[in-house]
């Protein structure tokens, strides 16, 4: 059973609940990529009465459109200036152009492992970023202990671009913002740096308390 059998059949199933949505549960999700159209080309028959959701004014099909630089934008954002976030998230991907292809251009040896796509570094440095586990407090008989658990992916990417903001605004103020998350997100790319060192410390602490970790359940 293809995916939006699935879609369809669970929401026909469900369709009495609202689950906090302003759609009905029996309105199914667009699929707004061309490619996905292409991939689930003979599955589309099976919902053309079927409602499908307005597509969010985020989503799009061009080429340029990139989930993680939309995001880094909304969290760069300040009092819903938006036009002022993405300009200085342009300015970041210039700088982190220059700086490697200048690198590239000064290597003496091969000079095709450097990468000089600014988007693959940002992504990358956002894996290398994200947390598997954090810490939760947890109270059992008067103590309070810090029991690892598992974080969702959500909200792993979300630490690790909130790390490298934060880790950027805590530099001098002298240096413009997009210089200094530059910074960061070369040393993140590259496994090194102080957000890396973050979630290190975090997995750390997660290691040490794991003798707690059957408290998430009791």
């Amino acid at each position: 059973m293809s995916f939006l059998s699935k879609i369809a059949e669970k929401t026909s199933r469900f369709s009495s609940l609202r689950l906090m949505s302003v759609y009905p549960t029996h309105y199914v999700e667009p699929i707004v990529q061309k490619d996905k159209q292409l991939e689930q080309k003979n599955d589309l028959s099976k919902l053309y009465h079927v409602p499908i959701k307005a597509a969010v004014n985020k989503s799009s099909d061009t080429i340029f459109h990139d989930d993680t630089k939309h995001k880094m934008i909304n969290y760069i954002t300040k009092k819903g200036n938006s036009a002022l976030a993405r300009t200085l998230l342009s300015k970041t991907l210039e700088l982190i152009k220059r700086t490697q292809t200048e690198h590239m251009n000064l290597a003496k040896g091969e000079k095709t492992t450097i990468n000089t796509n600014p988007e693959t570094l940002l992504q990358q440095a956002v894996e290398n970023c994200r947390p598997l586990l954090q810490v939760t407090a947890i109270k059992r008989g008067g103590v309070t202990y810090q029991v690892p658990v598992p974080i969702t992916t959500k909200r792993s990417y979300f630490l690790a671009m909130k790390w490298l903001l934060e880790a950027a605004r805590e530099k001098e103020r002298k240096v413009s913002l997009p210089e200094k998350l530059a910074w960061e997100i070369l040393d993140a790319a590259h496994g090194q740096g102080r957000v890396i060192k973050r979630k290190d410390d975090l997995h750390r602490q997660c290691e040490s308390n794991r003798a707690y970790a059957h408290y998430r359940w009791s």
